[in-house]
């Protein structure tokens, strides 16, 4: 337990291969939908800071995109060099696997981790799906053996499991410090981007397994007017030939996108939003440093 006479502070990185639910960990941990969630790998792209404020300690949760063997693309190269260059700029890492499952990917997480000086926690995510409870703790023996962890801790994100004992480790772990921000500032992103997220996330829920990996979004216009927000966002694809799939017949899908989002938005923002979707071509956007640096992946 951490000293009730001293504060805590500082910035904890949640670091993993892609889809072992760091997005869903960091919203459950601050209590806000912060980061965008979808059962696609690779769905966080950017560093995304969520903060949690308590009477005794602040944790600056840093979710970052998933690190992958396989970074084809300069996207992919981007969003390797987001997630490893946070580990350069935290006082506690947390490591996010999937209960049951190590993959070459965590292998490979693991091996940027052997170099850091900070405390690093495992966290093994998804017990839920875990039907032999039994098997856990033979599991946490074989895992304390790879890394010398400053702790281990099983958890459901998704189910809630755990999240008060992964808090109470990380609170313990954190350096004594004064608050870095406000207690009730929960991100440092601007508005403008997580609009672009949420409308992002839709797509990634809404489209098949391919074509949101061709994607990005970027809020060409966000107005704010007497209790309204006018926000108008262009989905950037790769190839015209896309562009049928994400509008859809009739318009329907691009639609359903646009209602989802825009929820989505009033219940973040607390405001009345109209949005418009604009479908546009950035041919090979993905693969183009110049085009990244534009639609907003830049570092830092």
């Amino acid at each position: 337990m951490p000293d009730a006479s001293v504060f805590r502070c500082g910035y904890v990185a949640l670091i993993g291969r892609p889809n072992v639910g760091k997005s869903t960990l960091m919203n459950q941990l601050i209590g806000q939908k912060i980061s965008i969630t979808s059962n696609k790998p690779q769905t966080t792209r950017h560093r995304i800071i969520g903060i949690r404020s308590e009477a005794d300690y602040q944790a600056v949760f840093v979710d970052t995109p998933g690190i992958h063997l396989q970074a084809k693309k300069a996207v992919n190269r981007y969003m390797n060099r987001a997630a490893k260059s946070a580990l350069d700029d935290v006082d506690l890492v947390v490591f996010v696997i999937e209960a049951g499952r190590w993959t070459p990917e965590d292998e490979h997480v693991l091996r940027q981790l052997k170099g850091v000086k900070q405390p690093v926690i495992l966290a093994l995510n998804k017990i839920d799906f875990i039907k032999d409870k039994d098997a856990l703790l033979p599991l946490l023996q074989q895992l304390s053996g790879k890394h010398d962890f400053a702790a281990l801790v099983p958890l459901s994100a998704l189910k809630r499991t755990n999240l008060g004992e992964v808090l109470k480790v990380i609170a313990a772990q954190l350096p004594e410090n004064p608050p870095l921000y406000d207690d009730d500032q929960i991100t440092d992103r601007s508005s403008r981007f997580l609009a672009a997220e949420i409308v992002r996330e839709k797509l990634m829920r809404t489209l098949g397994q391919e074509l949101p990996y061709a994607l990005t979004v970027e809020i060409e216009q966000f107005k704010e007017e007497e209790n309204l927000l006018d926000i108008a966002a262009l989905i950037w694809l790769e190839r015209e030939s896309q562009k049928s799939i994400v509008i859809g017949k009739g318009g329907e899908l691009l639609k359903k996108v646009g209602q989802q989002a825009r929820a989505d938005m009033e219940a973040l923002f607390q405001s009345k939003v109209f949005l418009r979707l604009w479908v546009k071509v950035k041919e090979g956007w993905s693969d183009d440093e110049r085009a990244l640096s534009s639609l907003g992946y830049t570092e830092g």
